[in-house]
């Protein structure tokens, strides 16, 4: 499974139904309305590269009203709770 986090810059104007439409393309799986240089991060997860280029560049980027995105990669997930679990057993992080 490949996660992305894409930051996402929107008409100002737009951003509760840019948010809404990001949120119901099929790979999404969360939209957040934040603070700082961008509007919007959206979470995306599919399962090959393929899929990613069409769910940001087929679809979300085509939404009305996003200006610009910007999509990283994930390589590995670190969470408090894996983090927490691994000390519980005696591993060593």
């Amino acid at each position: 499974m490949i996660t992305a986090i894409v930051s996402i810059v929107v008409e100002p104007s737009r951003i509760p139904e840019v948010a809404q439409e990001i949120v119901d393309i099929e790979g999404i799986e969360q939209v957040y309305s934040v603070t700082g240089d961008v509007d919007l991060i959206a979470v995306a997860r599919v399962r090959a590269h393929e899929d990613l280029a069409q769910v940001i560049a087929g679809s979300l980027s085509r939404v009305d009203g996003v200006l610009d995105t910007t999509t990283n990669i994930a390589f590995k997930t670190y969470s408090k709770r894996d983090l927490d679990a691994a000390f519980d057993l005696g591993i060593d992080g």
